[in-house]
């Protein structure tokens, strides 16, 4: 027994094998994403000083080919202002993966805010190719078509957009280009489809509610920016829209209580103060209207309608050399209105432009000043009526009948097209006119009929001022113009509130993924 232990507690000669050196480990590759995680950490924490050094330790140790790395790279430079470098870098990224349309797309994004649309449109054509799918590259597209004056196009694209995926933006869009072609039926249905989609976005609401009030149709208006301050009470614009309907029925204390509101939200808003000066205008409080829209001058000093009302309130102030000074600046912004030019006539024997240079003294400037407004201005009755009025006074009988005749040919127009309320002083001015031109018995004039939805109120501009004329002074009618959306306005139409359509917006970024081939997947939208 004790041998066989003994046999058993004998070592085994050791092996060949084991004896062998053992080979040494392979060298060790950097993995290009391993740091991904700590990028994406920084950057959605808004970290970025911290991820651009992690960023720059990650292109050291991968020789600058670690895509992710790259990417929010040029996110960062792109959200520092830095566009012409972030563009480098996703051609960068879409270099080392040319299949990758999320590359192309921030490619395409870069070269858009850099102004160069064609190139963009190209870009975005490529990555079309790519994923023929995704809707933002169609919306995209869509917009630089709109900046490049390509509507067709635009509507094209935005249509295939809403096909792949419907958006408020997208519909936003659409029902700009239509407004910009100035087509506001299309426009209108266009929004109303998107409120249907949408109906809790109070932009839409407001946008809607804005457009109907333009074209006159007040209950639809009310009911659509009601809804809007339902979702929102402190909407402005919704607000400030309410205040100058309300403010065009004439009341003018409930649209200044409203505005009240208004200036608590944005206090340096030129529409603003443009209606409020308004609404003392219409109070015959002269002194703050003119304060007020000097205000709104100074805060947009380009607004030819600020300049419009501000000559309108300095002629009824008998100011005719203020007022010339204003409606000058406001006709060498907006040329081919005609009632500036027929206000401006007025202002030369006492100073708009028509009116202006009749009280100024300055009669063949303000024939002059007459006739470019009834060449530019062909529904206005109350051209022909001052001008012709104008005319008598200088004794041109013919062509005070000529300019009477015309004046009764639109106002026949404007009343076979729609019920409208006249001036009383406008009807009177006319009666009078036809009684010395000895056409008493061819007046179209008749009793005004109130309409709710569309009026045509005028107002006289322009007192007699120590100086008696036959048929008493010129009459300078014009409406109180007031804009009501605060920074977007539409392109057609200068009376009551108006808006110029919006900059085209871009889909927003996405946040970067930890991935090492990052995609847009963000659906939401924002602006340039």
């Amino acid at each position: 027994m004790a041998e066989e232990s003994r046999a058993m507690r004998t070592p085994f000669p050791a092996s060949a094998e084991s004896e062998k050196p053992r080979l040494k480990k392979g060298q060790e590759f950097p993995i290009l994403e391993k740091q991904n995680w700590l990028i994406h950490l920084h950057y959605i924490r808004k970290d970025y000083e911290a991820c651009k050094a992690v960023i720059k330790e990650q292109l050291q140790e991968t020789q600058g080919l670690c895509e992710y790395a790259i990417y929010v790279q040029a996110l960062i430079f792109r959200l520092e202002g830095n566009i012409q470098e972030s563009l480098e870098l996703f051609q960068t990224c879409a270099v080392l993966s040319p299949q990758c349309a999320g590359n192309l797309k921030q490619v395409a994004r870069s070269l858009f805010l850099l102004g160069k649309h064609k190139a963009a449109t190209e870009v975005y054509n490529e990555a079309a190719k790519l994923n023929q799918k995704d809707w933002e590259i169609c919306h995209n597209l869509g917009v630089c078509y709109i900046y490049l004056k390509q509507f067709s196009k635009a509507q094209e694209q935005l249509h295939n957009a809403l096909h792949l995926n419907r958006h408020d933006l997208t519909y936003i869009m659409l029902g700009k280009i239509h407004l910009l072609q100035g087509d506001l039926d299309k426009a209108i249905e266009i929004y109303k489809k998107a409120v249907e989609f949408s109906p809790e976005n109070t932009e839409l609401l407001t946008t809607l509610g804005l457009l109907y009030l333009q074209l006159g149709i007040y209950q639809k208006a009310f009911e659509h920016l009601g809804n809007a301050l339902t979702y929102d009470p402190t909407n402005y614009k919704a607000i400030l829209a309410a205040g100058s309907m309300m403010q065009t029925h004439g009341d003018f204390d409930v649209a200044l209580t409203k505005y009240r509101v208004v200036a608590c939200a944005v206090p340096e808003s030129p529409p603003l103060w443009n209606n409020i000066g308004m609404c003392f205008f219409g109070k015959k409080k002269y002194v703050a209207a003119i304060s007020c829209l000097k205000r709104a001058n100074y805060l947009a000093p380009f607004d030819w309608k600020i300049l419009y009302n501000l000559g309108l309130v300095h002629l009824t102030m008998q100011q005719y050399a203020s007022a010339f000074h204003f409606l000058s600046a406001a006709i060498n912004l907006q040329p081919k209105m005609g009632e500036l030019y027929m206000l401006l006539a007025a202002t030369v024997p006492t100073f708009s432009f028509a009116v202006a240079l009749t009280n100024l003294e300055d009669p063949e400037n303000a024939k002059r000043a007459y006739s470019e407004a009834v060449r530019l201005d062909k529904c206005n009755p109350l051209v022909n009526l001052n001008y012709a009025v104008l005319l008598y006074n200088q004794g041109e009988k013919k062509g005070a009948l000529a300019q009477y005749q015309e004046m009764e040919k639109k106002v026949k127009l404007l009343k076979d097209s729609s019920s409208l309320e006249f001036d009383s002083e406008m009807v009177e001015m006319a009666q009078k006119l036809g009684a010395a031109l000895q056409v008493g018995e061819a007046l179209v004039w008749t009793k005004p009929v109130k309409d709710t939805k569309s009026k045509h109120r005028t107002t006289s501009a322009s007192k007699a001022g120590g100086f008696q004329q036959p048929l008493g002074s010129n009459q300078a009618l014009g409406q109180a113009m007031s804009s009501a959306a605060a920074h977007r306005k539409l392109p057609s139409g200068a009376g009551g509130v108006s808006q110029l359509p919006k900059p085209p917006s871009l889909p927003l970024e996405p946040e970067p993924t930890t991935e090492a081939h990052p995609t847009e997947t963000s659906a939401q939208m924002g602006e340039k």
